[in-house]
């Protein structure tokens, strides 16, 4: 019998194999020693295993700078993230629950907003955080994640397609306040969207490069982005002392996903639909 929908499943596996090439070439890279990179048996095939000694290089280079990177990333990303969610869920939860003057000429300037790229932001928040004085601080890179108009839009949107009004009022009836209606009826009901969206902070906070390499000038300050584009610089200019930083570069590359790939595995079981399902008769 001719399988049903052979095309389709081989356009699957096509992209399947698309989107894992660089990832299998980033970590069989990461098992070569500095040589092995430039020479040897081809990028997509092992020669040699030197991944522990790459890694014990990485993470004792310049008396430890990766880990402080990655302490930088963590807190960046933990602080923004969380920030952002709170501040999306909020502003998401009163769009669309609640009814005042102006809501429709604020929600159109937010999803006005979607629109300009957050490239064009960077010097204009450069200018007023300097005004400030709060420029080459941790608050530099924080505070513009805590901000996110897609986040919001996202948030309003899931909020008005799974919290039923009926609930609402029936808990406004029973006497209900507004936090205690947000916190213990609305809030269960969003947590696929609330987690969507600390995820998506999360990402864009920990892959941001321009926002913090625009911000920051003290290098212990740096998060992953930036402190591996440094020693790609310093690679590409040969001014390494004498060692090969094209290895530390594509093992810290590696590194840097690992993070990314535990808290979508840990926060996946939290992605479930149909919460409402049932819950009027």
């Amino acid at each position: 019998m001719r399988p049903r929908h052979i095309g389709v499943k081989l356009a699957l596996l096509a992209l399947v194999c698309y989107f894992l090439l660089p990832v299998w070439w980033l970590v069989v890279a990461s098992t070569k020693s500095g040589e092995g990179l430039f020479s040897g048996s081809g990028p997509l095939w092992f020669e040699g295993f030197h991944l522990f000694d790459n890694l014990e290089a990485l993470f004792t280079f310049n008396n430890g700078e990766y880990l402080r990177w990655l302490g930088n990333s963590v807190l960046y990303a933990g602080l923004g993230g969380i920030g952002c969610t709170v501040v999306s869920v909020l502003a998401g939860y009163g769009f669309s629950m609640y009814r005042f003057t102006g809501r429709t000429a604020l929600f159109a300037a937010v999803l006005g907003s979607v629109m300009v790229p957050l490239t064009a932001l960077v010097i204009p928040t450069f200018v007023m955080f300097s005004n400030a004085g709060l420029t080459d601080t941790i608050w530099a890179v924080i505070l513009p994640s805590l901000l996110s108009p897609f986040a919001v839009y996202l948030m309003r949107v899931y909020a008005g397609g799974s919290i039923p009004t009926e609930l609402i009022d029936a808990a406004r009836i029973d006497g209900a306040g507004e936090l205690r209606i947000f916190w213990q009826v609305a809030l269960p009901l969003m947590r696929p969207g609330v987690i969507t969206v600390l995820l998506l902070s999360v990402v864009s906070t920990w892959n941001n490069y321009f926002l913090p390499l625009i911000m920051l000038s003290t290098s212990k300050l740096y998060p992953l982005p930036v402190g591996i584009g440094l020693w790609s610089q310093l690679a590409t200019s040969n001014n390494n002392s004498g060692q090969s930083l094209w290895t530390l570069v594509i093992v810290g590359s590696l590194v840097s996903v690992v993070p990314l790939v535990i808290a979508f595995l840990t926060l996946q079981r939290y992605w479930q639909g149909g919460l409402t399902v049932g819950s009027l008769k």
